[in-house]
C-alpha cells in the first residue's frame, strides 16, 4: 500500500511498520505538529516518537475546543487533531465535537477502539454510529490497507466544501497489525475549491450596483477562506456597508467607516437598520442557518447567497441569486466584473453611505456611553468590555467571548480589526468553550496576546484547564467577570432563586488560578481594569498564564436597538 514512511521507525529486519506508526507518518505529512489528547490511546506514545507534540488536557471537551481554535486560525492550511480513549473517552468527547459541528469547524477526531471482535458487544459504545450526525464523516478503519486511503479522504473532506469535524475510529487490532511498504509515499490532500458560472456573478453584481440600499452580510467562510482583503476591496469598490455574522466577526475591520459591526442576539444600531432597510442582501461565506444566536432579515428582499456548501442555499431562505462557491474566488470574480461598471453614474456613493452609517452609529453609541464608562462598584461588565476596547492592541490580540451574557454584551462593543482578532462562536452555546479555544489559538499564533472573556458560570466548566496551559507553557489570559451568579437566570426562576439560591454562585477564582500555577489578579474597582490587562499581557510575554478576576454587578441590559 502507499504511505509516507519514516525510515528511523521501520523495522529494518522485516521492512514493516504497524498502523499506529503509519498514522503518525501521515499526520507529519499533513503538517500536524501537535495533537490535543486525553489518555489512554496508544497513538499518543507513537506520535511523540515522531516529534508530534501531545498536549494532554483535563477533559476531552477542552482538548477538542483547543483543536477547534487552532483550525479556525489556520485557514485550511493545517488542522487541529484530537485523540481519546475508547468508551468513556468517546462518550465525553461528544459535546466538543457537536459544538465544532454547529460552528462548521474542521477538526480530525481519532477515536481509540476495542478490537474488532468485540465491537458488536451490547455494552460497547459505538463511536462512529453515535457521532455521525455531529460530523461530516465518521467511520471505522477495518483493515491496515485502508489506513492511508481513509486518512486521505478525511483530510480532503476537511478542506473541501462545508468545514466540519471528521472522525476515524482506530481498532487496536487493526492498528497493531504490520503494514508493508510498496514504494510510493502518502500524498497530502489539497483543497478543492469551485466557482459559480460567470453569468451568475454578473447577475449578482448588477443586482447590487442597481440596488437602492444594499448590504453585505459576511460570515466565517470569508475568514477561513482568507478572503478579508477581497471583501474590503469589493465593499469599497461598490460603496457597500458590511456587517458580519457572529462567527464572521473580524472578517471585516470594524473600525472601517463602511462597517456595521457584527450581528448576534445583540447588535449595533446601524447593523439592524441596514438589515431592515436594505433592498438587496449579499450573504457571503455564511450558511445563513436559522439560529437563535443570529439575526434574520425581514421578508421582501432580493437575496444573494454565496456558500461553499451548495446545500446551504435555499435551505432556510428563498434565494434569488445563488452563488455556490469559495468566498475568495467569488469575491475576486465580482471585483473583476464590477470594475468597469462602478464608473457609471449613480454608483459613486461611498461618502454618502459612510455619512449615513455615522449618523446612526453616533446616537446609538452615545446612548450607551454612561454604562460603558460607569464608575459603579461592583464594576459594570460593560465597563470591563470598554476598558478592553481601549486598552488592548486589537491588531496583535485574539479575543473570544464565552456563552451567555459575556457573548451578548461584548459582541456590539469590542471591535474586531484584522482577521481572527476576534473568535465569534455559538450556534450551540457550551459554557467554558472559550478557554480551550484560546489554548488552540495560542498554538496557532504564539506571538498574539490571547484573551478569553467569560463569566463565573463558564469558568466552572473549564477552570481546571488553566493548569493545562500552565503545564504545557501555553501562556494565555482568562478574564473572569465574577458576578456571583448565572446572568439572566434569576428572573426566569424567581421562586427557585428566593427559596433555594438557584443560579447563585460563589468562589475565589484568582486564588484557584494561583493554586494551579498561573499568575492571578483580582480587580474590584473600575479604574484598575486597564492596568490589570496590561499586567496580564506582560505575564504572557514572560511565558506565564494569567487569570484576571473582576468583581462585577449582575447586568441584564442588552443592545437590542
Amino acid at each position: 500500500m502507499e504511505y509516507c514512511r519514516d525510515p528511523e521507525l521501520q523495522n529494518k529486519e522485516h521492512g514493516f511498520i504497524n498502523g499506529y506508526e503509519l498514522v503518525a507518518e501521515i499526520l507529519r505529512k499533513e503538517g500536524i505538529e501537535w495533537m490535543a489528547c486525553f489518555p489512554a490511546n496508544p497513538l499518543i506514545e507513537v506520535i511523540a516518537k515522531h516529534s508530534i507534540r501531545p498536549v494532554i488536557f483535563r477533559t476531552e471537551r477542552a482538548g477538542i475546543h483547543a483543536a477547534d481554535g487552532y483550525s479556525r486560525l489556520m485557514d485550511g492550511e493545517k488542522f487541529g487533531v484530537f485523540c481519546m480513549q475508547r468508551g468513556p473517552g468517546s462518550e465525553n468527547a461528544f459535546g466538543g465535537v457537536a459544538q465544532a459541528f454547529g460552528d462548521g469547524i474542521p477538526v480530525l477526531i481519532l477515536a481509540d477502539s476495542d478490537v474488532t471482535a468485540n465491537q458488536d458487544m451490547t455494552v460497547t459504545f459505538r463511536t462512529p454510529k453515535n457521532f455521525r450526525h455531529v460530523t461530516k464523516w465518521a467511520d471505522t478503519i477495518r483493515s491496515p490497507e485502508r489506513i492511508a486511503p481513509m486518512f486521505r479522504r478525511a483530510f480532503n473532506e476537511m478542506c473541501t466544501g462545508r468545514p466540519a469535524p471528521i472522525l476515524l475510529e482506530l481498532p487496536r487490532d487493526v492498528m497493531a497489525a504490520e503494514v508493508s511498504e510498496t514504494g510510493q509515499g502518502y500524498i497530502a490532500a489539497k483543497a478543492g475549491k469551485f466557482l459559480p458560472p460567470q453569468s451568475d456573478i454578473a447577475s449578482a453584481v448588477d443586482a447590487l450596483l442597481n440596488a437602492k440600499r444594499r448590504v453585505i452580510w459576511s460570515g466565517q467562510g470569508v475568514l477561513m477562506g482568507a478572503a478579508s482583503e477581497s471583501l474590503t476591496e469589493f465593499a469599497e469598490l461598490a460603496s457597500m456597508p458590511v456587517m458580519t455574522t457572529m462567527p464572521g466577526k473580524s472578517g471585516f475591520d470594524e473600525t472601517h467607516p463602511l462597517s456595521l459591526g457584527a450581528t448576534n442576539l445583540t447588535y449595533s444600531g446601524q447593523a439592524r437598520k441596514w438589515l431592515d432597510d436594505s433592498d438587496v442582501v449579499f450573504a457571503i461565506g455564511t450558511s445563513m442557518s436559522g439560529t437563535h444566536c443570529g439575526q434574520r432579515p425581514p421578508a421582501g428582499k432580493t437575496m444573494i447567497h454565496c456558500s461553499a456548501d451548495p446545500a446551504d442555499i435555499n435551505r432556510d431562505y428563498d434565494i434569488d441569486i445563488p452563488l455556490p462557491g469559495d468566498a475568495y474566488l467569488v469575491l475576486d470574480a465580482m471585483i473583476e466584473n464590477a470594475g468597469s461598471k462602478v464608473s457609471e453614474p449613480g454608483h459613486g456613493r461611498r461618502a454618502q453611505v459612510e455619512q449615513e452609517i455615522g449618523e446612526v452609529r453616533g446616537p446609538w453609541i452615545d446612548s450607551w456611553m454612561p454604562i460603558l464608562t460607569s464608575d459603579e462598584v461592583p464594576i459594570n461588565p460593560y465597563r470591563v468590555i470598554w476598558e478592553m476596547e481601549k486598552t488592548l492592541d486589537h491588531d496583535t490580540t485574539i479575543v473570544t467571548h464565552d456563552a451567555g451574557h459575556p457573548r451578548d454584551q461584548m459582541m456590539p462593543f469590542y471591535s474586531g480589526t484584522v482577521p481572527h482578532s476576534y473568535i465569534g462562536w455559538g450556534k450551540t452555546t457550551h459554557l467554558g468553550y472559550g478557554l480551550g479555544l484560546m489554548i488552540g489559538a495560542k498554538m496557532a499564533k504564539p506571538d498574539r496576546f490571547c484573551v478569553s472573556f467569560m463569566g463565573d458560570a463558564a469558568f466552572g466548566h473549564c477552570g481546571m484547564d488553566i493548569e493545562t496551559a500552565v503545564r504545557n507553557e501555553i501562556p494565555i489570559t482568562v478574564v473572569v467577570i465574577n458576578n456571583s451568579g448565572m446572568g439572566g437566570y434569576k428572573e426566569g426562576m424567581p421562586t427557585a432563586y428566593e427559596r433555594y439560591g438557584s443560579s447563585a454562585l460563589s468562589g475565589n477564582y484568582a486564588d484557584l488560578a494561583e493554586a494551579l500555577g498561573a499568575e492571578a489578579i483580582k480587580v474590584k474597582r473600575p479604574d484598575d481594569v486597564s492596568s490589570a490587562l496590561e499586567r496580564a499581557r506582560l505575564a504572557n510575554e514572560n511565558g506565564n498564564t494569567c487569570l484576571v478576576e473582576i468583581v462585577t454587578s449582575m447586568e441584564n441590559r442588552m443592545s437590542h436597538p
